[in-house]
Order: C-alpha cells, then sequence, then structure tokens
C-alpha cells in the first residue's frame, strides 16, 4: 500500500515521526509549509496523511466528515480503535483527540481505488498554497502574518454517488475565503471524476490566524521563497 513508510507500529497503535510526516508532505502532496519541516518547533504531522491512513485502515465510506480538533507532534501513538461504528475518534497517547470522523452509507476497501484517490486527493490538496490560497487572500484583502504563518486543517467532507470508479481525479470548483478580525475561513470546493463522470463531491475547510492587510510585495517574496524551497528539493531528490 501506498502508506506503509510513512507510519508504523503494531495492531491498533500507529506512530508517526516527523521525517515520516515531513517525507509525506514534500514527497507525497507536494506540501511545504514550514509546519511540516523536521526541525520546525512547530512540528505538526500533515492533516492529510491522517485522512489518508483512516481510508486505508476503515475503506471509504459514501459520506464522510473528518474534524481535526488537534495537531498531531512527534512522538505521539495514536489509536485507531478496531469498529465498525459511524462514529470514530483518533486519539493521541497524550489523551488528546486528534481527529473525528462520521461516516455513513456502503464502504468500499479496494486497495487499488483508495491508492489512487489518496494519491490524487492530497496532491490536489498540497497546492492549495499558493495557487489557490494567495489569490483569495487578495482578493479579500487579507494575507497571513509572514513572519509566523499559521494555516491549519480544520475539517473537510467526502460524499459519492457511488463507489463503482477506478480512475478518480480531483477537480477544483469555485473556492471561497471569509475574513472576520484577524482569522480566515477558506472552504475549497472540489468535484471528484472519473472518466469524465463526476462521482463525488466535497470541500476542505481551513483556518488562517494572524490575518493582517494583503502586501503585495512582501506577498510574493513569501511565494518565491516557498517555491524556491520547493525546488531546492526536489533538485536534491533527484540528482
Amino acid at each position: 500500500m501506498l502508506l506503509k513508510e510513512f507510519f508504523s507500529g503494531p495492531d491498533n497503535c500507529t506512530q508517526i515521526t516527523a521525517e515520516q510526516g515531513s517525507l509525506f508532505a514534500k514527497e507525497i502532496a507536494g506540501d511545504f509549509n514550514p509546519l511540516h519541516d523536521i526541525d520546525s518547533k512547530r512540528f505538526c504531522v500533515p492533516g492529510d496523511l491522517l485522512f489518508s491512513i483512516v481510508l486505508e485502515k476503515y475503506g471509504l465510506s459514501k459520506k464522510m466528515n473528518f474534524n481535526f480538533t488537534g495537531m498531531l507532534g512527534h512522538g505521539i501513538t495514536l489509536d485507531f480503535p478496531e469498529t465498525d461504528d459511524d462514529h470514530i475518534e483518533i486519539v493521541g497517547s497524550n489523551e488528546k483527540t486528534i481527529l473525528k470522523v462520521e461516516r455513513s452509507g456502503k464502504i468500499s476497501t479496494d486497495n487499488s481505488m483508495i491508492d489512487a484517490l489518496i494519491r490524487d486527493y492530497v496532491a490536489f490538496s498540497g497546492h492549495n498554497f499558493p495557487y489557490v490560497l494567495v489569490p483569495l487572500m487578495k482578493e479579500q484583502n487579507g494575507m497571513i502574518n509572514l513572519s509566523r504563518p499559521l494555516v491549519m486543517y480544520d475539517s473537510m467532507c467526502l460524499e459519492f454517488e457511488h463507489l463503482n470508479f477506478t480512475h478518480p481525479k480531483v477537480e477544483m470548483l469555485d473556492p471561497e475565503l471569509s475574513v472576520n478580525g484577524k482569522r480566515g475561513d477558506a472552504h475549497l470546493h472540489f468535484q471528484i471524476k472519473s472518466d469524465d463522470e463526476v462521482v463525488g463531491r466535497g470541500f476542505k475547510k481551513i483556518i488562517i490566524s494572524g490575518i493582517r492587510n494583503f502586501e503585495e510585495e512582501p506577498m510574493q517574496a513569501f511565494v518565491d521563497e516557498y517555491l524556491s524551497r520547493k525546488e531546492a528539493y526536489l533538485e536534491s531528490v533527484e540528482s
């Protein structure tokens, strides 16, 4: 399976090291958020990795809601309970709930389809910054705190017409950003197609903290640095 190198642990106990979380962010999601750097003081495991592990362990349900209730740092063991319940809570060894999952409808455990969906969804998700979020911030005259950027995965929803598909492709629909004081809530809507048929829809909600007025030059410099870090990493991997 796709995820075998990104977590470890026996039975229901799962641990994700900083190295594994950072590798997933960069290699699978193309996400270079500084929060996922190994040496970051505020390191957190990518939410998309937790989402992916849920699909691998529990299968894909016709309707699923994910609510990220805490940030997962390095060295915390997660308990993925063996259950058929429609409500699942993923709790860490620090006794804090990290993720709540609600599901309903039919379930598919087709490994090849789930792997394909994970790959395409996390690639879509990982590229939201800067290509989607920055134009939205400019439109709303609000941007992240460039000296202390904090963009957090809050929740996501998936709903399918059916689960009998094989080549899922995630496509962006109209994204939205609402700004209230120093906080921004972004809803990134998408649809999932297979062989030109729309088989599912969903959205990802992101919370942006420390919003201030948009400034073109500093924001562009931040984006340039982000893309430069990404390019340097990819060059180091290829060499």
